[in-house]
């Protein structure tokens, strides 16, 4: 139980190393982990379909955050304040103030489009993250 939960460690520090940024750690990312850990163990014990399900639901999630990279919904925080047009040390009120008024300019509903209304919000979802 002790080698699982050292392996799970490892497996989250790696992740935190490669993608340069602690905060893109998301729960999903954990879950994985320990989806693959509890499928190893089950594989061990000679439960192969219970393993196959654990698995699947790994392969399912590394689609799927592949995916939204790919998609481009991964921004960086210096992205984000350029879009938002915010300094460094914007308080979150000054970011949510910035996210209204560039949501009500480029909103669908206003004449925008989908697409800049969802960078809009990534790029405040971003900027956010430091501030809980």
């Amino acid at each position: 139980m002790n080698g699982l939960l050292l392996l799970a460690a490892l497996a989250i520090g790696y992740w935190a190393w490669r993608t340069r940024e602690g905060q893109a750690l998301r729960i999903g990312d954990i879950a994985a982990v320990v989806a693959a850990l509890v499928g190893a163990r089950l594989l061990s014990r000679g439960a192969a379909l219970p393993a196959l399900a654990a698995f699947a639901g790994v392969g399912w999630w590394a689609w799927f955050r592949k995916d939204g990279q790919r998609k481009g919904t991964a921004m960086t925080r210096a992205a984000a304040r350029r879009l938002l047009e915010v300094p460094p040390d914007a308080s979150a009120e000054a970011i949510r103030a910035a996210h209204r008024r560039l949501v009500a300019r480029v909103h669908p509903d206003v004449g925008g489009s989908a697409e800049l209304t969802q960078q809009v919000n990534a790029a405040r979802d971003v900027l956010l993250r430091g501030h809980r």
